[in-house]
């Protein structure tokens, strides 16, 4: 009941005080609600557990080839096999294929990604459906009847949980299409290794049927899972793997490059689905405790100001008989009552915050997509709310229990005693350091930020529009699939304000790098033994590409009329092949041809596949264009005419000199009424697809600089908060100096030199923190990068100025002290 006094005592205290409980709740809230928001989400995707059935024991198993700098190479049917056959800790094998689908029949046309399974993927990967069934082992087999299970994002967003949708009948189309009936809705689980929108057997998908994806030992592009036996361990199976592994390459040595260094491991599933995301959690977390640290120091300094003025009161209490453990808890009570306000506001404040940053998170990990906030968010918020106010509780010194010290200190004016100032002074450096440390990685990441979007694409990025037109070969030859991509751009060309238009199989940024190296060869090239060709990037463009992205042909010329599929094979080469493959030579009317063994798995006849591998003539030199990474490399690079080439996806590209989106509807109206079952989807310009691949980045920059940001804010305030108690405290001394002599300016440059001086052992303090932080953080996060010099000299920069600018009030004040008031104030 004691307590509970102490409670209503503190309440009316901090009435009476109103300005200061405001300013402590809401600098509290700021700390509480950002901690509370980010534990929530490193708990949703990090922590809590996954739907998986018994997920501890179901792994994943990775192949990699560092040595080339894949770190995921995938696996091959005949792989899979084998490992299946040798591995005996693992009870089942589980494995994932991703395709792209057009599908008709569920609404509007689209292009989706779907996962080719196994009958046996979902039973390994311990899920189960909240409508219909899953794909089981009798869906396998080339005989089996085509069958899709739906996601459950996909049917919630797109169908509205439609119950209806079980049993109807879709059309997805690859290299050929298939049909499918649509058996089941999967439950809300992660979406790895890749989100998509429907599972499918493996009999809606051609290509996996072909002889050369099952017989072909480097024709690598499943995905592999598997659960242990019981009683089996991790460092069992990873054994097992290895030993059945090193058999395997060792009895195809001509699969296993040594050069690629080919190499097998296995992880559980949990540790890398989180992968992705534990670095840019943990940072997260790591500036949230900074920002909490930042806001209790704040407090901090506002409480010991507030006890300092109350010493009077302290020690009337103190010689009334008031214990130290009384007073102590009244100063707990109060503490409490601020803190649980704080932590309210800002378990209020963190909800909203939570869907930020879960959209932010998804970037990283898929498993961020359906986080919700729970009670972890409550009782988070509490546990801060208990530390800060135990803290808080104990950082003012209690008045001596001395009785006539007691009443002297209640019968004198607030003078601040030099524990005191120097505690104040220790809070106001940490709250520097730390906004330091979150300014400079801030300013890094921001400066990051400027230079990716300033970098110079080669591409006119601006006025073409970019729109996605995959092709649809339901009925159609691979020439009537190319006429109506031609009929098209005709009709599109004759639009008003379009001067070009084009198909293109990649949109830049956005899926080049999906695209992989193929090995090449070319006249007078000398292979040698065991040492892999060079490799190139291969695109499949109409005539008209390069001048539609604004790209120039520097030699020969473009693909015209002439360059069919019954004329001679011709290519067009980037500047950085010419040069590779024929130094200080003319490289037109020279040749090229493709050397990959992987090309053997290509779709077609046995004439197109030749013709595909047989030389073909250079015709042009067109400048690089890198359409994978945002920082413009030297690519070397291949491109073969839509009329001669494998046409595996495809956009069009339509430069014109007014609004490009303004074309959207006329285009999209003039390819339905051509197919109406064609997709016709993302449209945006270049400029606007490189934005969004710079989302993440950009999002980076966002989060940490606002926490940057409202770090410095609270650190400016402490700052001149401390400065304007000290002058406070300090009046009398003011008036003395200044009554013997002492010029204003030197009181101003006086109080101005202290708030720089704590700016700069905060820099100081938090530079070193900041270097020993990194190091400890560099041991586990490989990816672990320094912020350079302008960054760091830039946030100190800033903190300096905001710290002097902060000094300038206190400072005024100090100056314009009234002598006579000084030397009467006592």
């Amino acid at each position: 009941m004691s307590f509970l006094r102490d409670l209503r005592v503190a309440f009316r205290a901090l009435m009476r005080t109103p300005g200061f409980a405001i300013t402590v709740v809401l600098t509290l809230a700021l700390g509480i609600g950002a901690n509370a928001a980010i534990f929530t989400l490193v708990r949703g995707v990090l922590l809590k557990p996954l739907v998986n059935r018994d997920e501890g024991r179901l792994i994943y198993i990775r192949q990699s080839a560092p040595g080339e700098g894949n770190d995921n190479t995938t696996f091959s049917v005949p792989e899979i096999q084998d490992l299946r056959a040798s591995v005996k800790s693992l009870s089942a094998f589980g494995d994932f294929s991703v395709i792209g689908f057009t599908m008709v029949g569920l609404g509007e046309p689209r292009t989706i990604q779907g996962g080719v399974v196994s009958g046996s993927y979902f039973d390994v990967m311990g899920l189960h459906p909240v409508l219909g069934r899953l794909i089981g082992p009798e869906d396998d087999g080339p005989n089996a009847n085509g069958v899709a299970v739906l996601t459950y994002r996909f049917w919630s967003t797109s169908l509205n949980k439609d119950p209806q949708v079980i049993g109807k009948a879709i059309r997805l189309g690859s290299i050929e299409d298939r049909s499918a009936t649509i058996i089941g809705v999967l439950e809300p689980c992660v979406p790895y290794p890749q989100e998509t929108e429907i599972f499918a057997n493996v009999v809606t998908s051609p290509h996996h049927l072909s002889a050369t994806m099952v017989t072909g030992r480097i024709h690598r592009m499943t995905e592999l899972f598997g659960r242990l036996a019981p009683g089996a361990t991790l460092d069992q199976a990873r054994a097992e793997l290895r030993t059945a592994y090193s058999a395997m390459v060792t009895k195809y040595p001509e699969s296993y490059s040594k050069k690629a260094n080919f190499q097998i491991g296995a992880k559980p599933f949990r540790d890398e689905v989180t992968s992705g995301a534990r670095t840019v959690l943990l940072v997260l977390l790591a500036a949230s405790a900074l920002l909490f640290i930042i806001a209790c120091s704040n407090v901090a300094n506002l409480i010991l100001a507030r006890t300092v003025r109350r010493e009077g009161e302290l020690s009337v209490r103190t010689a009334l008989g008031a214990s130290r453990g009384s007073l102590r808890r009244m100063l707990l009570a109060e503490s409490l009552l601020l803190c649980g306000a704080g932590a309210a506001l800002g378990v209020i404040s963190a909800q909203p915050m939570v869907a930020v940053l879960a959209r932010y998170a998804s970037r990283f990990s898929v498993r961020a997509l359906d986080l919700t906030v729970d009670s972890s968010l409550l009782w988070v918020g509490a546990a801060l709310a208990i530390v800060a106010a135990v803290v808080l509780a104990f950082v003012p010194r209690l008045p001596s229990s001395n009785i006539s010290h007691g009443l002297s200190l209640a019968s004198g004016s607030v003078r601040i005693t030099g524990s005191a100032s120097k505690r104040q002074r220790i809070f106001a450096v940490t709250q520097i350091a730390a906004s330091f440390v979150l300014l400079a990685g801030a300013s890094a990441l921001i400066t990051t930020l400027i230079a990716l979007q300033r970098t110079r694409t080669g591409l006119d990025t601006e006025h073409v529009l970019s729109i996605i037109v995959p092709p649809m070969s339901y009925g159609k030859t691979q020439q009537q699939v190319v006429d109506f991509y031609k009929e098209v751009m005709r009709r599109t060309s004759a639009l008003p304000g379009v001067s070009a238009i084009a198909f293109g199989n990649v949109v830049p940024w956005r899926d080049g790098g999906q695209s992989f190296g193929i090995q090449f060869s070319g006249d007078g090239h000398v292979h040698s033994p065991g040492v892999e060709d060079p490799r190139a990037r291969w695109r499949v463009i109409s005539p008209g590409y390069f001048a539609a992205i604004g790209v120039p042909i520097i030699a020969g010329r473009d693909f015209d009329a002439r360059d069919t599929r019954d004329s001679e094979p011709v290519v067009i080469v980037s500047e950085s092949l010419a040069k590779s493959m024929f130094p200080n030579q003319d490289p037109i009317n020279r040749h090229i041809y493709w050397t990959d063994p992987i090309l053997q798995f290509l779709p077609g006849t046995t004439p197109e596949k030749a013709r595909f591998m047989a030389p073909h003539r250079i015709i042009g030199v067109t400048a690089d264009i890198d359409d994978e990474h945002l920082v413009p490399r030297p690519m070397v690079t291949a491109y073969s005419t839509f009329e001669d080439g494998y046409l595996f996806g495809g956009a069009l590209f339509v430069h014109t000199g007014i609004d490009p989106y303004a074309l959207v509807p006329r285009l999209t109206r003039i390819i339905r009424d051509m197919s109406a079952d064609q997709p016709v989807e993302r449209p945006a310009t270049l400029e606007d697809v490189r934005a969004e691949v710079l989302t993440p980045d950009r999002l980076n920059s966002v989060v940490f600089g606002v926490f940057a940001a409202v770090a410095l804010a609270i650190a400016v305030v402490g700052v001149a908060g401390v400065l304007a108690f000290s002058v406070s405290a300090r009046t009398r001394e003011f008036g003395i100096r200044l009554a013997l002599g002492s010029q204003p300016q030197q009181l101003l440059k006086g109080v101005i030199g202290e708030g720089a001086v704590m700016a700069s052992l905060g820099v100081l303090a938090g530079a070193a923190f900041g270097f020993v932080l990194m190091r400890l953080a560099s041991r586990y996060f490989l990816d672990m990068k320094t912020p350079g010099a302008l960054p760091v000299a830039v946030s100190a920069l800033v903190l300096l100025t905001v710290a002097v600018v902060a000094s300038m009030l206190p400072a005024v004040r100090a100056a314009r002290v009234d002598v006579i008031q000084a030397l009467r104030s006592e």
